[in-house]
């Protein structure tokens, strides 16, 4: 899998999910049951483990995905994150202007079980399958902590916080960059040999009042580039997958 992220082609290509865990499996069902939080599941590094191992031995899959998730970054930055049963994320929301501040070294302390659970896993997998470490792109973790959760209105919070609040939103963003630049080397420096940058929200930069590719290369593809960047400066060759939903014809300024 390796290779062809690295250019290559192989036949029969190589499969992977973009998350593979989930509750379509029981032995998933029966692991979540011993954690009395979705949180909680994802900073016990035993219980990351098997979840990032079973999809792997049922399927054979081609790469594992470590088991987390992205609102792990604004919780290490010191925002309330919870998951609530039929709602989905919840956090604690930014107030218009607001701006939280950021440590490299309390992060990398708060997502310690993270960081082994990449460890072990990359121990437990062998030389064969690669493992994945992921992270939510800047943008993305923007949304839901301005709005505090994924609502029906396309995160009009957010979006009123970047009308009003320009200035406080770039340095935001920098902060989020800087977060998220921490994690993914963390996750290599663990055992990660890819990384994957979701920003799932991304589409909703085709709403904003700019030119459709001057909003996406503003707030989703330069944090993006910024990331890849720092992150090839101390470990050449890892690839990196953005994955932008929703951008449509757009997806080439990701290439």
């Amino acid at each position: 899998m390796l290779w062809v992220l690295r250019g290559e082609r192989l036949r029969p290509p190589p499969i992977w999910l973009m998350r593979q865990a989930g509750r379509y499996l029981p032995e998933y069902r029966e692991l979540r049951a011993r954690a009395p939080s979705f949180l909680e599941f994802c900073y016990t590094p035993e219980l990351a483990v098997e979840a990032t191992l079973q999809p792997i031995r049922r399927f054979d899959l081609d790469a594992a995905i470590i088991f987390s998730d992205i609102l792990v970054v604004p919780h290490a930055i010191g925002r309330q994150v919870e998951f609530r049963e039929g709602v989905g994320p919840v956090l604690e929301p930014l107030a218009g202007g607001e701006v939280p501040e950021f440590d490299s070294e309390i992060l990398r302390r708060h997502l310690a079980s993270v960081y082994e659970a990449i460890a072990r896993t990359r121990t437990a997998l062998g030389p064969q399958k690669p493992l994945i470490g992921f992270a939510g792109a800047p943008w993305t973790l923007a949304c839901y902590m301005v709005d505090g959760q994924n609502r029906r209105d396309r995160f009009a919070a957010t979006r009123r916080y970047l009308a009003e609040h320009p200035a406080q939103f770039e340095v935001l963003i920098d902060v989020l960059t800087r977060a998220v630049i921490a994690h993914v080397l963390n996750q290599i420096e663990a055992g990660a040999q890819i990384v994957q940058l979701f920003d799932s929200w991304a589409e909703i930069l085709l709403d904003i009042d700019m030119a459709h590719d001057k909003a996406l290369e503003h707030w989703s593809v330069r944090p993006m580039r910024r990331i890849a960047d720092a992150l090839h400066e101390r470990h050449p060759g890892v690839p990196v997958i953005a994955f932008p939903r929703g951008v449509g014809e757009h997806l080439a300024l990701y290439a």
